[in-house]
């Protein structure tokens, strides 16, 4: 299979490609169980035959070894909450496939083959939200995956949740069988908020891709001038996010004709001579000129955290590692989850903002006195009798609130339990899962602010000296939300964009 990119989860997350357990994977898979195998015969090695977490000092019998995994798959499939989605589901299991085909974990090439049907039938294990930290690797949401794939628990198949065996007589699939240290290895990883944080990354770049396309289509409506995102400006600080974004937003523009130069404005002696007041703005107000400069740390942010996300994905993330190499067993802590922590509190407190700009953005827009283009609440009718997006206004007000309250970190939130042999633990599938909602709810903004947009094109009657790139991005809104002139409810309206807007491609960057 190769490194497991984002782009290719993205193949995998959007139906357009799948994952291949290739015969390389397999003979490394089959190497490392075999070696653990005869060499676990004759030593005390944790998760085959000792108890586990603090009660690792109990030595279990030769003859309930296999009975411990399924001990340990039982103990631990007690989620609580909603499941997560169907489509974060499958990833996190393509995850756990990915990790224990790299051959570190001396699991068994048949459970292997077990979670490679379930993926490839797509016959996918209801996950709850609730119940890991972690630290010890997300033992209770991969104890669910494992609870299915040995024929128990939930499964969703064919659009439905069903119970796992009725799906297996369905795809002819037969249950797992635990043995060695199938149970430990199943559930001892970071697949499951890896997983999540990988969906969050596909998500989180659509979005702000669409972003940017709407705050440079806020300077085309208040013909701003152009050099807050000139080359020469921003090429004077050193920060590579910024200058990016910069160079986006000018492609986006190029063959626009209602950006300002200032050099034929407020640079031009004729135009200004004998003025004491300029009736034109000087500058933007900061939500329209500071766009690079904002967007610009948020994009950086994406990047850094992709580059550590598959990492992790393409790690050895359980515990003990086989290492073929030095033919021993080491035991130690790569199930501890702080990387993915650390990066889905930082990407969503990143979303976070940018939901921010683009509730300020919309409320420039929906204030007549502060733009002084546009009428209350781009109001096409009657003042007063009618009310415009006003309504709008409070559900993306709201929906940022939230963010900013979701957007403190799990990171830091550490409670001890396990007996206090997990004493410090990450919370990095809270984090990914908080970090899904500010993005979804920063794409309810986005909808807002991009219907906001297109009626404030409308009221320009100016639309054709916009740039080609303005026009895409109006009839991309249009073909799912009409003109609004009478007062009419737009949620269903709001829906469909927002669906449209997740499953179109934003490749910006």
């Amino acid at each position: 299979m190769g490194r497991l990119t984002i782009e290719k989860i993205e193949e995998i997350f959007e139906k357009k490609g799948k994952y291949l357990f290739e015969a390389d994977q397999k003979s490394k898979v089959e190497k490392s169980y075999e070696f653990l195998k005869e060499f676990s015969k004759d030593k005390v090695i944790y998760g085959i035959n000792t108890g586990f977490g603090p009660m690792a000092q109990y030595r279990i019998p030769e003859d309930k070894l296999e009975e411990l995994q399924y001990n340990l798959i039982y103990s631990h499939s007690n989620g609580a909450g909603e499941y997560i989605g169907e489509e974060y589901a499958k990833i996190v299991m393509v995850c756990r496939l990915n990790t224990l085909a790299l051959g570190f974990s001396g699991v068994s090439l048949q459970y292997l083959e077990t979670l490679e049907q379930f993926i490839q039938h797509d016959v996918i294990s209801c996950i709850p939200k609730h119940g890991g930290v972690g630290a010890s690797g997300d033992l209770v949401q991969l104890a669910h995956v494992a609870h299915t794939l040995i024929g128990h628990g939930k499964v969703y198949y064919k659009g439905e949740i069903v119970d796992t065996a009725v799906a297996l007589k369905a795809t002819g699939i037969s249950p797992a069988k635990l043995m060695l240290r199938d149970g430990l290895g199943a559930i001892n990883g970071t697949s499951c908020m890896s997983g999540i944080a990988a969906v969050n990354l596909i998500k989180a770049k659509k979005l702000i891709g669409w972003a940017i396309h709407a705050s440079s289509i806020m300077n085309e409506l208040t013909s701003s001038y152009d050099d807050s995102f000139s080359s020469e400006l921003n090429a004077s600080k050193l920060h590579k996010g910024q200058q990016k974004v910069a160079s986006i937003m000018r492609d986006l523009l190029k063959d626009g004709n209602v950006l300002k130069e200032r050099n034929a404005h407020l640079f031009n002696q004729e135009h200004i001579k004998d003025q004491e007041y300029f009736s034109e703005k000087v500058q933007e107000y900061y939500s329209l000129r500071c766009v690079p400069q904002i967007i610009g740390p948020i994009l950086e942010t994406w990047q850094y955290c992709k580059e550590i996300v598959e990492d992790e994905v393409n790690s050895a993330n359980d515990n003990p590692i086989i290492c073929m190499d030095t033919k021993n067993v080491y035991h130690g802590g790569n199930f501890h989850g702080d990387y993915i922590a650390l990066e889905m509190d930082k990407l969503k407190i990143a979303v976070t903002k940018l939901s921010m700009l683009m509730e300020r953005q919309l409320n420039f827009l929906m204030n007549s006195k502060l733009n002084q283009i546009f009428p209350p609440f781009l109001n096409m009718e009657k003042l007063g009798f009618n009310f415009g997006l006003q309504g709008m206004q409070f559900t993306a007000v709201s929906t940022t609130a939230e963010n900013q309250t979701l957007s403190n970190p799990m990171y830091v939130h550490s409670i001890p339990n396990n007996g206090d042999n997990q004493d410090i633990v990450s919370m990095g599938t809270n984090a990914a899962i908080m970090t899904q909602k500010v993005i979804d709810n920063s794409f309810e903004v986005l909808t807002i602010l991009m219907i906001a947009i297109s009626q404030a094109l409308d009221l320009t009657n100016k639309i054709d000296l916009k740039s080609s790139e303005t026009r895409k991005f109006y009839d991309f809104v249009r073909e799912k939300v009409p003109t609004l002139r009478e007062d009419i409810a737009l949620c269903e309206h709001q829906r469909e964009l927002k669906k449209k807007l997740l499953n179109t491609e934003k490749n910006l960057f």
